[in-house]
């Protein structure tokens, strides 16, 4: 199995989001769960263009789908940062 191109920093840099892990633990923490039937691109804490990267990259199964799912899996299971 391939490793991910990018990280969960990095997806949050891309989003313009503050990207060290305190920071992504708490929006973790603070935007979860999402509900079951919510897709993550469709959150209501997105802007716009964020929406649109998350939907782009989930549709096409870009480069960065790897890591989008793995922040959807967390905002759904309203875990924090992984430690690897």
């Amino acid at each position: 199995m391939e490793s991910p191109l990018h990280s969960l920093p990095a997806l949050f840099k891309q989003l313009g989001l503050p990207d060290d892990p305190v920071s992504i633990e708490q929006f973790v923490a603070s935007h979860s769960p999402l509900k079951p039937d919510l897709k993550l691109a469709e959150a209501f804490f997105w802007s716009d263009a964020q929406k649109a990267f998350l939907r782009e990259e989930i549709l096409e199964d870009a480069d960065w789908a790897v890591v989008v799912d793995e922040l959807n899996l967390m905002l759904r299971g309203g875990r924090g940062v992984q430690k690897k």
